[in-house]
Order: structure tokens, then C-alpha cells, then sequence
């Protein structure tokens, strides 16, 4: 008995009993489990690890099932830094957007972000406050090494140039650029207001006002000159234009100010997307209780979700965006695989959706 309670430590336990077993993922020595310990165990070669976790990589089904078993009793995962730095990619790329674009673009990251990870690459989102920052943002861009760029803010021919000279693809989306070469997929915004402005005109609406984007904006830009053109060429000549930032409190603000000094509204306002014509709507009803459509048609751009509830069932252009994000995504991808591939336009058009917000008959 004496020497049983010599072999025991304090506190009654065994120095077996004492003994650590390693964590999940770690060796008996405390190293991080590697391929080559997945190797041996499975009695495999590493380069037949490194297939098995390789996408598309050809490898048997009773091999890979092997090697995944002894992966999971190990704990074993790849290192996604060490195979970048063999195959030379980072695996991940950057998507820039603006901070006060609107409630459209969650859909778009969600959108892009699926269509991404079924190519087992990752996203970084940087996100802008005002579309003139960008040169702040792309200091940040540069240091991830990523491998490509979808970009939904405008960028200088200086800034494109950036991306050249390093070597990563640029795709840009919803900005399309006349002046330089560039990458990109494109709403035809300028088509999608004549449409509208067709729809209100041909149903006897005869004064306008447009609730546009912040001036920094191409597609704010493209859609208010757009819907200005239109009406000029039907003799529309007088179009109160106000300024606001895509959201939702903007769209109210310029409502108040299209009303100052007026008794009642003008037909149909134009807004430069949903959300500010939703803005505009509760305004409408609510600080002036007048009645959309009977008293005042308001449209927007975009095709939101928010923007079919019932509350709303706003009257718009709906842009093809599962179409576009996965055209985007290919495009980008393209230029990954293949870097010299000259740059490449795609142009598609919206989907007027019939609301309730517009009067069109």
C-alpha cells in the first residue's frame, strides 16, 4: 500500500491520468498536424493528400474518402496561405461598393458571394463613404494581393492604370466608361428611364420632377440625363431636378423641397432609385396627405424587394441582377485564369415592373 501511494501524485490522481492529450489538430509534440502526417497515417503519398482537398482534382472516390477520414480524426484542415503561396493566388478578391448606394446592393453581395464560394474563392468587401474616397480604399486593396477586383464605384483612368501595372483584373459593375478601356457590366440605365418615362407620359402625365442621386454618382449621372433627354425630346422642356444620396431620408428631404412653394405636387416625380422613392411615397401620404398615384405618380429604379411590399408596390425598373452578378463573376474569373484577354463590355436592359405607385392609364 505504501508504494501505491508513492506512485500517486497529490489530490489522489495517477501521473497517468495526468498526462495531456493533444488538441484536435495538434501532434503529441504540440506542432500543428500537417498533409504529410495525414500521409502517413492513411499510408498514402502528400501529393495524394493535396489532391484529395484539391477542387476537380482527379483522385478515386476510395482514396479521397480514405484520406478524409484519417483528415478528420486528425483534425488535419489545409492551410490556405501555404497554397497560395504555391500556386501563386491568394484565392480571395475585392468587391468595392458605396456606403449610399441603397438597399439594392446587400442583394448584389449576396448574389456575388454565392456565385464566388462555388468557386472556392472568398470576398473582401470594401465599402465607401462617397465615391471620390476611392483612392483611400485602394491603399487597402493592394495589401490583401488579392486576385481580382469587381468594382460598383467609379474610378479615374489614372486609378484603372493602377491596376494594370500590377497585374489584377478589374470588372466593373453597373459603371460603364467611354473615355478607356475597360471591363464591365452594365444596366442600361439610360433605356430604363426613356421606358418610364414612356409609361407616365403615354398615360397623360404633363409636369415632372426628378429626385436624383449624389453628383458623384455615374449611374445617378447616367439615369437623370437619361429621363431629362426624354422628356425634352416630348417638349418637357421645365424639369425641377433635386439632389439626394440614395436614401431612404433623402427621398423624403426632397420631397419637402420639390413641395415649397406649391400647392400641390406635379404629376410624376422621377426617382434616381427604390429607395428614395420610397422616401418620397411617405412623404407624400404622410407629411402632406396626399394620395400615390391619384395625387402624385412616383417611380423608381433598381427592382428592390423592399420595394414590392404592399405598403409600397412601387412602379420601376427591375435590373437583371442574378444575370449580371453571375456575368460579373465570370468575366472577373476569365481575366484571373487568363490575363490577356482585352477588356470586354456587357450591356443588359431592365424590366419595367407595373406597381401601384404610378398612375398608367
Amino acid at each position: 500500500m505504501a508504494e501505491t501511494s508513492v506512485k500517486r501524485r497529490r489530490g489522489g490522481r495517477s501521473s497517468a491520468a495526468s498526462v495531456k492529450k493533444p488538441k484536435l489538430g495538434m501532434t503529441d509534440e504540440g506542432k500543428r498536424v500537417t498533409s504529410y502526417d495525414v500521409a502517413r497515417v492513411a499510408g498514402v503519398s502528400q501529393s495524394a493528400v493535396s489532391r484529395c482537398f484539391k477542387p476537380g482534382a482527379s483522385v478515386s472516390q476510395k482514396m479521397r474518402d480514405k484520406v478524409m477520414r484519417v483528415a478528420n480524426e486528425l483534425g488535419f484542415q489545409p492551410n490556405a496561405i501555404a497554397r497560395s503561396l504555391i500556386s501563386g493566388r491568394s484565392n480571395m478578391v475585392a468587391v468595392i461598393i458605396n456606403n449610399f448606394t441603397n438597399l439594392y446592393y446587400p442583394e448584389l453581395l449576396v448574389q456575388l458571394s454565392r456565385r464566388f464560394d462555388e468557386r472556392h474563392v472568398h470576398v473582401l468587401l470594401f465599402t465607401l463613404e462617397h465615391e471620390s474616397d476611392v483612392d483611400k480604399m485602394l491603399d487597402q486593396v493592394w495589401q490583401y494581393q488579392v486576385d481580382g477586383v469587381i468594382s460598383a464605384a467609379r474610378l479615374s483612368e489614372e486609378q484603372v492604370s493602377f491596376f494594370e501595372e500590377r497585374g489584377v483584373p478589374l470588372v466593373f459593375y453597373n459603371r460603364s466608361f467611354q473615355d478607356y478601356p475597360v471591363s464591365a457590366i452594365c444596366c442600361n440605365q439610360e433605356e430604363g428611364e426613356r421606358v418610364l418615362v414612356n409609361k407616365l407620359h403615354g398615360a397623360g402625365h404633363k409636369s415632372y420632377a426628378i429626385i436624383a442621386g449624389p453628383a458623384d454618382s455615374v449611374v445617378s449621372h447616367q439615369r437623370t440625363q437619361g429621363a431629362i433627354n426624354r422628356l425634352q425630346e416630348l417638349g418637357i422642356k421645365k424639369v425641377p431636378v433635386v439632389e439626394g444620396d440614395y436614401s431612404y431620408d433623402s427621398g423624403r428631404a426632397a420631397f419637402r423641397e420639390l413641395m415649397k412653394n406649391r400647392k400641390k405636387p406635379c404629376d410624376a416625380i422621377i426617382c434616381a432609385n427604390d429607395v428614395m422613392a420610397i422616401g418620397c411615397m411617405d412623404a407624400a401620404r404622410y407629411e402632406f396627405g396626399l394620395q400615390v398615384p391619384e395625387d402624385v405618380s412616383i417611380v423608381g429604379f433598381d427592382g428592390t424587394s423592399t420595394g414590392a411590399w404592399s405598403s409600397y408596390r412601387l412602379t420601376t425598373i427591375d435590373q437583371p441582377l442574378e444575370i449580371m452578378a453571375e456575368a460579373a463573376v465570370s468575366m472577373l474569373m476569365e481575366r484571373v485564369e487568363n490575363p490577356d484577354l482585352p477588356p470586354e463590355k456587357r450591356t443588359f436592359s431592365g424590366v419595367f415592373l407595373e406597381g401601384e405607385s404610378a398612375r398608367l392609364t
